[in-house]
């Protein structure tokens, strides 16, 4: 599929920290407007700097794109701000259920409508919404986000990025840490938002087995490189992903449920 009908397209990009360490070299991805495109690869293959990048989140830890070319829905993502492209519908939830730990729950959702200037009505709009597909959200609603469980704070984080109205929502390693019960139904919402409201969704994860249940398409990392890419249900039926990229075992083992 060509970029220009791409809503995201990744094109040979290369990417160095400090102008010294080379983390990516030859990352290739396309994600088409309406599907869920899983980025997949064990510890240290560059899934986290393969999302960075397309937020344009490099400069704020020294790193940057020093070759290749970035385009979400036509506009050159290293020659846009991360501000103005959450603005254009490109939304990250980074690894590590960042949440302000002080602010309920519902503070923390309703950071997420700010940016985008939203107006009391769309704000409690948008609040319902999120309620209605994570129910726990509004049961803790007025609790302080850092007193909640790690599965709710993975929500919260999530509902908050849905209050930008995303086009495309960007997920680092959402089940990590968590509950396997927790994490099939975030991905079963996730799903649902992407099959009944077309959210295209990129999602980062060392857990293939999930990530290919939901996935439509997908890509493998290993070493900063692009390796593998096609349909979930193609790489699904291949024995060698869970062994040979990830090594037998390593994916359960990193992510043994800590987290409710």
């Amino acid at each position: 599929m060509d970029a220009a009908n791409a809503l995201l397209h990744i094109q040979s990009i290369e990417v160095c920290y400090q102008n010294a360490v080379v983390a990516l070299h030859d990352v290739n991805l396309t994600v088409r407007p309406g599907e869920i495109h899983a980025v997949l690869g064990a510890n240290g293959a560059g899934k986290s700097t393969t999302l960075k990048a397309v937020s344009n989140l490099l400069p704020a830890e020294r790193g940057q794109v020093t070759g290749g070319r970035i385009t979400f829905d036509g506009h050159d993502v290293t020659r846009t701000n991360p501000a103005t492209l959450v603005r254009h519908g490109l939304v990250q939830v980074l690894e590590g259920r960042h949440c302000f730990p002080n602010l309920t729950v519902e503070e923390n959702l309703i950071t997420g409508a700010l940016g985008r200037d939203a107006s009391r009505a769309e704000i409690a709009t948008d609040l319902e919404k999120v309620y209605a597909i994570f129910p726990r959200l509004q049961a803790r609603r007025h609790s302080r986000a850092g007193l909640t469980s790690g599965g709710e704070q993975q929500m919260a984080a999530i509902g908050r990025a849905l209050m930008s109205r995303p086009r495309l929502l960007v997920l680092d390693e959402p089940s990590m840490g968590l509950a396997p019960l927790v994490v099939q139904d975030i991905f079963s919402q996730l799903q649902r938002l992407n099959r009944e409201d077309g959210l295209s969704i990129v999602v980062a994860e060392q857990n293939s087995t999930v990530a290919l249940q939901y996935a439509d398409t997908a890509t493998v990392l290993e070493a900063g490189v692009t390796v593998l890419s096609g349909t979930a249900q193609e790489l699904r039926q291949r024995e060698d992903i869970q062994h040979f990229y990830f090594g037998q075992g390593l994916a359960e083992d990193a992510h043994a449920p800590v987290a409710a």
